[in-house]
């Protein structure tokens, strides 16, 4: 049975729906990914799970325990380490442990022995005592870890923990959260790094709009393209029309499949090749006898954005910049109307 079921759940903001009916399953023990974009609903979810807001619809639990109906319970067993670091700028590192354990109720020799134990998971003793206003942004998110995982959660849950990292504090905190798995805790890890997510995660789910698009194991999803994906280009920007008339022409292939047009780049063609058939001479000739030649040819093994590319038709990276020029556009609304 899953350690944490979530059942259709609605959360709306004014007029901008976050999330629209997300459900998803959790096992005990495992490393958790939710990728997808900015924007896409991630950190609501999270906030939501972290008893920090209540969705306007469905249900939750933890460990059997309704999370809506009896959050202060659910909040003993979770751990949640924010999107954004809050420090006190005055302490030392080892005084903020110290602080933070005390609110937690943790007893003075076991608060002792799981600071020195965080300090050393987590490498900190060059700086821990130095005020956290010196800290990096590196070493501000260990310590803020570290605070989430002072009173040995049964579940941890991640907004975002390695944006603008450095690549020592994110091998750190990557090599921790594993440690972490392997000894027992569920850890739920927000993310729109595919990397992250495809190296860390047992299992995931990808949000897109509010809505689960995809969900599995990241080899599951992979090799559920089912071959090698390739990226065509028969000119460097192309328009519709010509982007439709090659599909119809990939299309009469066998052994192409899943053929979608990446508008954002172009108008790419991105399709499956089947590994057992040597496509690339047929191809050739086929675009020839349409009067087309290639421009650009590459082909590479599945991955997550190309699950991504396949529900939406657009890549992780498209969606960012498309929701950042959104906005943009926003900011330039309201400013225009002040």
């Amino acid at each position: 049975m899953s350690y944490i079921q979530v059942k259709e759940i609605s959360k709306s903001y004014s007029d901008i729906q976050a999330l629209k009916g997300l459900s998803m399953e959790i096992p005990a023990g495992t490393l958790f990914g939710i990728l997808g974009p900015n924007g896409a609903g991630k950190s609501t979810l999270i906030k939501i799970l972290a008893t920090l807001i209540e969705p306007d619809s469905g249900e939750i639990s933890i460990n059997n325990i309704n999370l809506i109906k009896n959050s202060r319970q659910i909040r003993e067993l979770i751990g949640y380490v924010a999107q954004d670091v809050a420090l006190d700028k005055i302490l030392t590192g080892r005084e903020l442990l110290d602080f933070q354990s005390d609110l937690y109720h943790i007893n003075k020799n076991k608060k002792i022995e799981r600071i020195e134990t965080l300090i050393n998971q987590l490498e900190m003793n060059d700086w821990i005592d130095r005020k956290c206003g010196t800290y990096s942004g590196g070493m501000k998110r260990r310590i803020d870890l570290a605070a989430g995982l002072l009173h040995l959660p049964k579940v941890l849950i991640l907004d975002e923990p390695t944006v603008g990292l450095d690549i020592e504090s994110r091998n750190i905190i990557w090599q921790l959260l594993k440690d972490l798995r392997n000894d027992g805790m569920t850890v739920l890890l927000s993310s729109h790094y595919l990397d992250e997510i495809d190296k860390l995660a047992d299992r995931l789910i990808i949000i897109d709009h509010g809505r689960v698009i995809a969900k599995g194991t990241p080899a599951q999803l992979k090799n559920k393209l089912g071959g090698d994906r390739i990226t065509l280009k028969v000119r460097e920007f192309s328009n519709q029309a010509e982007s439709e008339k090659i599909c119809e022409i990939l299309s009469s292939i066998d052994g192409i499949s899943q053929i979608i047009i990446n508008k954002a780049q172009g108008y790419s063609i991105n399709f499956v090749a089947d590994k057992q058939k040597d496509l690339l001479p047929k191809l050739k000739v086929e675009l020839a006898f349409s009067n087309f030649e290639i421009f650009s040819l590459a082909q590479s093994q599945p991955s997550l954005d190309d699950v991504y590319l396949q529900a939406t038709g657009k890549t992780l990276l498209d969606a960012e910049i498309s929701m950042a020029g959104k906005r943009d556009l926003k900011k330039e609304s309201k400013q225009s109307m002040r």
